[in-house]
């Protein structure tokens, strides 16, 4: 039974179900599934800032956000996710999405538990010191549960590499040592490490590349559509403008906009590196289409990487893709997952806990190289993010052809299968 405190988030409750679905095919008993639905630990804090003075003020008023942090599980090793600044944030979202990090690293053989944190905030309405000021005082909030071996956090949705700083900094002035290893996802001037910032956009792309293997689709002269241009959506159209792929439709926060002859990639990615968002690229306005036109476009690639819940049932039904490729967490309600599971035959579902799997494959290859203050090569983390996520690809494979299952189910049971035999292994302490 689902805690109320959960059960009244959809998302939560979508994951618990993706959860109960493998059963059958785990081969523990409902003790450790029921176990498994629910976090280990969720704390929630209040995180009080002095916001800059306004005109006219000597000194800033107090703004007091909520700050939740979560660890699904620990039994595998310290908790692993990332740290979202969104003003969607609330517990439900970030229980669900620290389960499927649970799920994720698994499948990708990584030492971690799934955690995952947020703050409800608009990151982009804060200046550079009242963002400092949020991230510092969660860190202090939250300090007593976070550390390289208890619980390491990454940038998500509304953070980056100098959020990831501040908590270092702030880890590390509270503990009266230099400690990278309580974060990932840092520049590599702080201790990160090449390669990380790419990581989720250059895996997704190696998926893809083993699934049009699968359906003999030939990616040269394919196009596809990224629902999300940030960093991951970005990279990935980019990464597949290099295979030869042509992008025919992207969208962000600005619009959604198609354009048949396709797009110039890097003009795109340079656009929005500047301005954040599509808005205002030259030409732009005349390619805008609704949502629902965007997704129904024809694509041999539909890439979503925006929020969780962006695909429907109703949008579902009139995708016209060969690969759905989910780099964002949970981009399908539970309606669009059971139509693409009854037309598996037709598309080729690239689950979001495999498909996005490579920020979390290379946040691991920074801690490991934090930990020995041994750092790496580019080309030396590439090689092992594609070795990592494409054993992965073909376990999952192997698994749904084994069980007659869709990739989805297999690639959860394949993660679920690693962590509930841990729980019934350990046992139950006391």
């Amino acid at each position: 039974m689902v805690d109320p405190l959960y059960s009244s988030s959809k998302f939560f409750m979508q994951a618990v179900a993706q959860l109960e679905s493998v059963a059958p095919y785990v081969g523990v008993g409902p003790d450790i599934i029921s176990l498994l639905s629910m976090p280990k630990r969720a704390l929630v804090v209040t995180v009080p800032v002095r916001m800059d003075p306004k005109p006219g003020q000597k000194e800033g008023e107090i703004q007091t956000f909520l700050g939740i942090r979560v660890q699904h599980s620990l039994s595998s090793g310290p908790g692993k996710g990332g740290l979202r600044f969104n003003k969607s944030v609330d517990l439900g979202e970030v229980a669900a999405l620290a389960m499927l990090m649970t799920w994720k690293c698994s499948l990708a053989g990584l030492p971690y538990g799934g955690a995952k944190g947020g703050v409800a905030c608009d990151p982009y309405s804060l200046s550079t010191g009242e963002q400092e000021r949020v991230t510092r005082r969660f860190t202090a909030e939250v300090l007593p549960f976070i550390g390289p071996h208890e619980d390491v956090m990454a940038p998500d949705m509304g953070t980056n590499e100098q959020n990831m700083a501040w908590i270092y900094d702030t880890y590390s002035m509270m503990k009266g040592i230099s400690c990278p290893q309580v974060v990932t996802g840092k520049s590599v001037a702080m201790h990160g490490t090449r390669g990380r910032r790419e990581a989720t956009g250059r895996g997704l792309v190696y998926t893809v590349e083993r699934a049009a293997s699968q359906i003999k689709m030939p990616l040269r002269g394919s196009t596809a559509i990224i629902q999300g241009f940030g960093n991951v959506g970005s990279v990935a159209a980019l990464e597949l403008s290099y295979l030869g792929v042509k992008v025919t439709g992207v969208a962000d926060v600005s619009g959604n906009y198609y354009r048949k002859e396709g797009f110039p990639v890097e003009e795109l990615v340079n656009h929005t590196n500047v301005h954040r968002t599509l808005d205002g690229f030259p030409g732009i306005e005349k390619d805008k289409v609704t949502k629902a036109e965007l997704v129904g476009m024809p694509c041999d690639i539909f890439a979503p990487c925006a929020m969780e819940r962006e695909i429907t049932g109703e949008l579902a039904r009139t995708l016209k893709c060969k690969i759905l490729a989910e780099g964002a967490n949970g981009p399908c309600t539970e309606e669009a997952d059971m139509f693409l599971r009854e037309h598996s035959d037709q598309v080729f579902v690239i689950p979001d806990i495999l498909c996005n799997s490579g920020g979390v494959i290379v946040s691991y290859f920074e801690w490991v190289q934090d930990l020995a203050m041994h750092f790496w090569g580019e080309e030396q983390v590439k090689k092992e993010l594609r070795h990592r996520i494409e054993q992965a690809f073909y376990e999952s494979l192997n698994v749904a052809k084994r069980h007659n299952i869709d990739m989805r189910t297999a690639a959860l049971t394949k993660g679920v299968e690693r962590v509930a035999m841990e729980n019934k292994i350990r046992g139950l302490y006391p």
